[in-house]
């Protein structure tokens, strides 16, 4: 996104070095905004358009990033979690506000064909009257689903107190199994905007929480990594990473795996935002390497980072991929070694560059 506002998709071969104006070589996004929901595929873009009510497939043609075809999904008015069930086959998960049910749509995106669907989690209760898919990841054909309640009004909400995990078997999706924890609130998060889970080398599946501002909005909760060891039907009682109280000391939204037992994990740092009005314009997050089995913490020697919600790290081997809009130091992808922790500037964007939205692998 530029400093008007303008969006454009950049297909670049090499993030090491050198530097691009997205508006000599991006493709325009029409119709604008597009902001970051999108979910990347070998080489082609698609998204759930919430105003028509349909899954859109993108093309980049005579220099814009259009429509290229698109097929209506019921009840979708945003695409709250993914998963690619095989290399053509996709699922997306989102809460239907007006039946009050969680929907699936299985798509072959070959052709767009379609088989919808809901999810048996329990509608909002009491004084609760929505709900969110924080993460959906399938371990040993059962599909994993967590979610919180909020009291939701027009202009503000809260998040209920206790994070669920239904235990679904597969294909059938029928639940085996409801697990709750009250160790912080809203597990996850929109995984077409950034990463919030992850499963290990070993099978181990990890997952952050984010009761901050920006996401939970319950802040006396604290910012927490939660584990399902492989082939437990349960969150590791044992195992709580507390951000907040570790030497972040702050609240932590998205979360990124980046191999031998490490992750990244950006946070706000306190006193330098107001409130959400400013949230997602000042630059205020910080990036953290985390030992997950030693529960260690260390700062990663970047620029504070601004955007609320971003996917901005991408894993290449040996080579971490991070981008920040750092506002006066401008946009850049910096590339980090997580085993020496050494870091260095690579690809720049040109100065009228507002935000780097998204980082994404094509192929």
């Amino acid at each position: 996104m530029m400093k008007n506002g303008k969006e454009y998709i950049l297909q670049i071969d090499s993030l090491a070095s050198g530097e691009i104006n997205p508006e000599k070589s991006g493709a325009s996004v029409v119709p604008a905004p597009l902001y970051y929901d999108l979910i990347v595929r070998d080489g082609k873009y698609y998204s759930v358009d919430r105003r028509t009510g349909s899954f859109v497939r993108y093309k980049i043609r005579k220099g814009e990033f259009v429509r290229d075809t698109a097929i209506a999904v019921t009840g979708f008015s945003s695409v709250e979690n993914y998963n690619w069930l095989s290399q053509d086959s996709l699922m997306i998960l989102g809460y239907d506000d007006e039946a009050r049910k969680v929907r699936y749509v299985k798509i072959d995106v070959r052709d767009l064909s379609i088989t919808q669907g809901t999810v048996p989690i329990p509608a909002p209760f009491g004084n609760y009257n929505w709900l969110s898919i924080g993460f959906s990841q399938f371990l040993e054909n059962k599909l994993y689903v967590g979610y919180c309640y909020h009291s939701s009004s027009l202009d503000n909400y809260t998040t209920g107190d206790t994070i669920y995990t239904a235990i679904l078997d597969y294909p059938q999706l029928k639940t085996l199994k409801t697990l709750k924890d009250t160790r912080s609130v809203y597990p996850g998060g929109v995984n077409t905007r950034q990463t919030h889970s992850f499963v290990t080398e070993n099978g181990d599946f990890y997952f952050i929480a984010c009761p901050g501002i920006a996401s939970g909005n319950y802040p006396e909760k604290p910012t927490g990594i939660f584990r399902i060891k492989k082939s437990r039907d349960e969150i590791d009682p044992g195992y709580f990473f507390n951000i907040s109280t570790s030497a972040i000391k702050n609240h932590g939204y998205g979360f990124w795996y980046v191999g031998n037992g490490k992750a990244i994990v950006r946070t706000e740092r306190k006193g330098l935002y107001t409130g959400m009005k400013d949230h997602y314009k000042v630059p205020h997050f910080d990036f953290f390497l985390l030992d997950l089995e030693n529960q260690t913490t260390s700062r990663l020697a970047l620029p504070l980072d601004k955007g609320t919600s971003r996917q901005c790290v991408l894993v290449e081997i040996a080579t971490v991929y991070i981008t920040v809009n750092s506002g006066k130091e401008g946009c850049y992808v910096w590339m980090l070694n997580a085993e020496t922790g050494s870091l260095k500037k690579g690809l720049k964007l040109s100065d009228d560059t507002e935000y780097i939205l998204r980082l994404e692998r094509l192929k």
